[in-house]
């Protein structure tokens, strides 16, 4: 059934358009809806607060983050974590990670979100 269900990750309608004005907390969550895995942001080490946004974020961490991107960063069901994690790095300058729908354990990078979602691992 695996086969199938990667199949439908490419034609799944769910894509998520991240906005560097959103809080932390609605942008986890919007990805959760949209993907059934959960979506942490990492202030340095550190799980960052929620009530920040992108912005807030570089206000608060050593790197630089990249609240001006001109391109929205759009996620889909069909791409891979470590991909995903790497285009947060490159467009905004922050370290995410994507855990099981629980939040309790890292998806593997090199699965898909929606194999992740479906815990194919």
């Amino acid at each position: 059934m695996g086969f199938l269900d990667n199949i439908k990750d490419h034609f799944n309608k769910s894509e998520l358009t991240i906005a560097p004005n959103k809080k932390l907390r609605t942008l986890s969550n919007e990805f959760k809806e949209a993907f059934g895995v959960s979506l942490v942001f990492y202030k340095g080490k550190q799980i960052a607060d929620g009530e920040l946004t992108l912005a807030g974020l570089n206000a608060k961490t050593t790197q630089s983050v990249n609240t001006t991107s001109k391109d929205a960063l759009k996620v889909k069901a069909s791409m891979k974590v470590g991909d995903v994690e790497r285009l947060f790095e490159m467009t905004y300058g922050t370290t995410v990670q994507i855990k099981c729908p629980e939040g309790k354990r890292l998806i593997p990078n090199d699965i898909t979100i929606g194999q992740g979602a479906r815990t194919e691992y």
